[in-house]
């Protein structure tokens, strides 16, 4: 049997998964994190994109897209705290595709440093989002 660790992913909405992994990896503040069981105790940010779960005797992973949050690592429990959580399967390419136009749109019609943040982050969401669809895409081929 393989060696495993609890995981979470909650977001303010609900628990999206909780269950056994053998890793979990998802975008860290400062690039691409993997969480295997044992890990040393961690707290950090993360950015928009994909949690990764592989779950134990299986080929299939769990995916959960994430617009930001924070990870907290224990040596027998790994909880990713989002602030929207979305799983894989309920992706909608066309709802991520409006919001990086509009996004764009907002970028180049910027009125204020604030408008200009909250675009940009908007934008990296909706990047973020599509770049999920399309590696769900190609791993389902």
């Amino acid at each position: 049997m393989a060696m495993t660790v609890h995981v979470d992913v909650v977001s303010a909405e609900e628990l999206l998964f909780s269950g056994l992994a053998e890793i979990v990896s998802l975008p860290g503040e400062a690039g691409e994190l993997g969480i295997l069981p044992g890990h040393t105790p961690l707290l950090t940010r993360i950015k928009p994109g994909m949690v990764r779960i592989k779950l134990p005797n299986q080929t299939d992973e769990e995916v959960i897209f994430v617009a930001g949050g924070l990870l907290e690592v224990q040596p027998s429990l790994v909880t990713v705290l989002a602030d929207t959580a979305i799983r894989g399967k309920d992706l909608d390419e066309a709802k991520a595709m409006e919001a990086k136009r509009l996004a764009e749109e907002a970028l180049s019609n910027r009125s204020s440093t604030l408008d200009l943040a909250k675009a940009q982050a908007e934008l990296a969401e909706a990047v973020a989002q599509m770049a999920t669809i399309e590696r769900l895409r190609k791993s389902k081929h």
